[in-house]
């Protein structure tokens, strides 16, 4: 049997506050606090883990999440609401490309499958898609 990836764990100057952020758009509260992290209860999949880091973010993620939502345009006020912002300038790829309250990117995609052209450009936020 192979390796698997057991938790994601994310650097952040306040893991207290960005875990907050992720457990009410992701509907999963707050379990533990150990040394420099707070987790996450965990879900199906990997763990996840907030690490104080000193410093901010600097740069594009190299690694970012996907959260899929039924409804991705309602999803982003709601993700409003909770402290994110939307990033037009990642608008020609077709995809909703938000940022936590550190600034980490992430994309919100529809819950099932939809299409990408051969330049991987996703047009689920266009009207009739």
């Amino acid at each position: 049997m192979g390796a698997r990836i057991k938790d994601v764990i994310v650097d952040c100057r306040d893991p207290e506050a960005l875990a907050a952020f992720w457990a009410q758009v992701l509907d999963r509260p707050i379990a533990a606090r150990i040394g420099p992290f707070v987790w996450l209860t965990r879900g199906d999949g990997p763990g996840l883990g907030f690490q104080k880091a000193d410093g901010a973010k600097a740069g594009k993620n190299r690694v970012h999440f996907d959260v899929g939502a039924p409804d991705p345009a309602a999803e982003r006020a709601r993700l409003e609401a909770l402290g994110a912002r939307h990033l037009p300038e990642y608008a020609a790829g077709g995809f909703l490309v938000m940022a936590d309250p550190e600034g980490n990117e992430f994309c919100v995609i529809p819950e099932g499958p939809f299409e990408l052209d051969d330049e991987g450009r996703a047009s689920y936020l266009e009207p009739g898609a």
